[in-house]
């Protein structure tokens, strides 16, 4: 009789819960119910003492012209004088857009979604859907379900019951074989084989054959249980249905946001939502829609209407740029200079060039393709070439001098009668692409040569023996001792002397035996020796671009040099506060400089210096009044001075009566 009474008891409040949800579900319908999307509470910057006024919303600044103002929440009396106010406003208007602020690229979207008590229930599950427009896109953002508590245990319940049908799936194949059958037959008939039950020992197919007549395969397929195998395996096939059948609507735990929820005392549902979004160099706004929809199990009950948009529109540092185009003076120079070395073998003692000794061939051809860039270059005239010949320290001073000073002639010589060869073979073939029109009547008609010469290139020496990795540290110092003696016989004398002179002799000297040229030119055209010219410059342009496309960490490191108002505005667009103000303090008030000046000293929570500043940077310019209300360094500074409402007449809402 008592179970009875329970569950007639249990019946009649499901019944009951059931008319109390449909009621509900009528009403939303009839209403068009819809949760509440609104802009979030904006969060208050921190108390500043100012002077030694310790009221939060009044202060004493200097206003443009130099006078000393009180600035408090007031308005006008019935005779027109401002008066302080703290009276509270009866009526609340939801604002339906905000300014946010972009910074270092991106701007945080915060809106509040409130959800009334009367749509919420036990064995619902709501489903929220915000959709972000920017530009010609829509994204739809992570969802938002909230989820009744009877609706949360019945979809336990259905993981409980799935979990129980795959406990019911056997994983072992020993489950399905008649053991006691197969143990009976063994001891009956097969005592012998018996005895293996109670041995651990690894019994092979053929022993077990030996014993048996039949594999282990085979016996083993003879006491398995068919009809249970197919079970099984019909219940491994029916795992996903079954998982439908059971669990209607899975538990979602990725892609859900879990930011700030509130329950407030009329049983509201406050939940606050961030999106941060990267921003385009174009993107001027970007609007968010709600939508959704109420469950019941796995059946949509009610499809929530989408609510008004919020709008935000957005503001950038990137908006504050100088946009003057930045020149640069550049000087060119008529007369140039271009060099190069190579390394010419000389047989012993012998100053005659020979281009099948050694790597001649290849160092000699190098040398006349450069020749021939020279002479096809439209932009530079060859003046003259000086060669420098020099030698290795072996052998005495003076001759290695006379030898250094015959080989540097020589190979003048045969570079002279190169050039003459090869301009008049192109004056001589007609060929008129490029090569014989550079030579004008302003380049000379003969290419001087000016031989040089370096007897012992003992300063190149010193330069290989330090950077070589043969020798040893204490190899280097000896040669270093020797380096130091002033007469260059006596000092190649006593290298001989030294372990590692066979390597210096066979390794390093030949590397001394080079012939270095030093070619002059001059610019064609240009009478003068320097010319200064203004141009575009080029660097500076890519770090003011480079703000406009919002990459600001490119930005700084392009425009740190210059440390002007545009490196200030980099810095300040990537929070490096201190950087901006020192790079800003120094420079003449101009209206930008002070309106930047205004939000950091707001960011380092200066009130009164950021006021002082926002007035000024207005005075000079009114377009910051508007452009005030963008940033919320300054607007949070307008709406707690009550800035806007600061009025001497409406031509200009910035003069004060003192």
């Amino acid at each position: 009789m008592d179970r009875k009474l329970i569950a007639a008891a249990v019946i009649a409040a499901l019944c009951l819960a059931g008319c109390a949800s449909q009621g509900k579900l009528d009403r939303i319908r009839r209403q068009s119910m819809a949760p509440r999307m609104t802009l979030a509470d904006d969060r208050e910057l921190p108390e500043i003492a100012v002077g030694a006024e310790p009221r939060r919303d009044t202060m004493v600044v200097e206003d443009p012209d130099g006078n000393q103002v009180l600035i408090m929440r007031a308005v006008k009396d019935e005779n027109g004088e401002m008066v302080a106010t703290d009276v509270l406003r009866a009526a609340k208007v939801t604002a339906r857009f905000r300014n946010v602020a972009e910074r270092g690229g991106k701007v945080d979207l915060c809106f509040r979604i409130i959800v009334p008590e009367e749509m919420q229930d036990r064995n619902w599950q709501l489903r929220f859907y915000p959709d972000l427009f920017v530009q010609e896109d829509s994204v739809r953002l992570d969802p938002i379900l909230i989820t009744g508590a009877g609706y949360r245990k019945a979809q336990l319940r259905g993981y409980e019951q799935y979990r129980r049908f795959l406990d019911s799936i056997a994983a072992d194949s020993t489950h399905f074989v008649d053991r006691f059958q197969l143990e009976m037959f063994l001891r009956r008939n097969l005592p012998e084989i018996y005895r293996y039950k109670a041995d651990s020992t690894l019994v092979s197919d053929e022993e077990f054959r030996s014993h048996y007549g039949i594999t282990e395969q085979q016996a083993l397929q003879h006491y398995t249980n068919g009809l249970v195998v197919r079970m099984n395996r019909r219940k491994v096939s029916r795992k996903e249905q079954m998982f439908r059948k059971y669990v209607k609507v899975p538990i979602v735990t990725e892609g859900l946001r879990l930011d700030s929820v509130i329950v407030s005392p009329d049983g509201d549902i406050l939940y606050d939502y961030v999106q941060s979004i990267h921003v385009k160099p174009s993107l001027r706004k970007a609007t968010v829609l709600l939508e959704g929809d109420i469950f019941e199990e796995d059946r949509r009950i009610y499809r929530v209407p989408r609510t008004d948009p919020l709008t935000f529109y957005i503001s950038s540092i990137s908006g504050l740029t100088d946009d003057a185009v930045r020149y640069k003076t550049v000087v060119t120079e008529r007369r140039v200079q271009a060099n190069t070395a190579c390394y010419i073998d000389f047989e012993q003692g012998r100053a005659e060039i020979r281009q099948g000794v050694g790597h001649n061939r290849e160092e000699m051809a190098r040398i006349e393709g450069n020749l021939r860039s020279l002479l096809q270059n439209r932009e530079f005239d060859l003046d003259s070439i000086i060669v420098t010949a020099s030698c290795s320290p072996e052998g005495s001073y003076e001759n290695n001098r006379k030898l250094s000073a015959k080989r540097s002639e020589s190979v003048s010589a045969y570079f002279d009668r190169f050039l003459k060869h090869y301009r008049d073979s192109v004056r001589r073939s007609g060929f008129h692409i490029g090569l014989d029109d550079t030579f004008t009547e302003e380049a000379p008609a003969r290419i001087r040569f000016l031989s040089r010469n370096d007897p012992e290139n003992w300063s190149m020496l010193d330069v290989l023996v330090r950077e070589d990795g043969k020798m040893a540290q204490r190899e280097k110092d000896e040669y270093a001792r020797i380096a130091a003696i002033s007469q260059p016989d006596l000092r190649e004398q006593r290298l001989q002397s030294l372990s590692s002179y066979r390597h210096i002799r066979e390794e390093l000297y030949p590397r001394l035996r080079t012939v270095r040229f030093d070619f002059h030119l001059h610019r064609k055209g240009l009478q003068k020796d320097t010319v200064h010219t203004t141009v575009v410059d080029s660097v500076y342009m890519r770090g003011l671009q480079a703000i406009r496309d919002r990459e600001y960490k490119e930005a700084v490191t392009l425009l740190r040099p210059y440390k002007d108002y545009n490196t200030a505005v980099a810095y300040c667009a990537l929070d490096y506060n201190a950087s901006a103000l020192e790079v800003l303090e120094p420079m003449e008030r101009t209206d930008r400089v002070l309106y930047l000046l205004a939000i950091l000293y707001s960011r380092r929570g200066d009130d009164r210096s950021a006021v002082e500043s926002y007035l000024k940077a207005c005075r000079l310019n009114p377009s910051f009044i508007h452009r005030g209300n963008l940033d919320p360094e300054i607007a949070a500074l307008i709406r707690r001075y009550g800035l806007d409402r600061q009025r001497e007449n409406e031509d200009h809402p910035l003069t004060f009566n003192h």
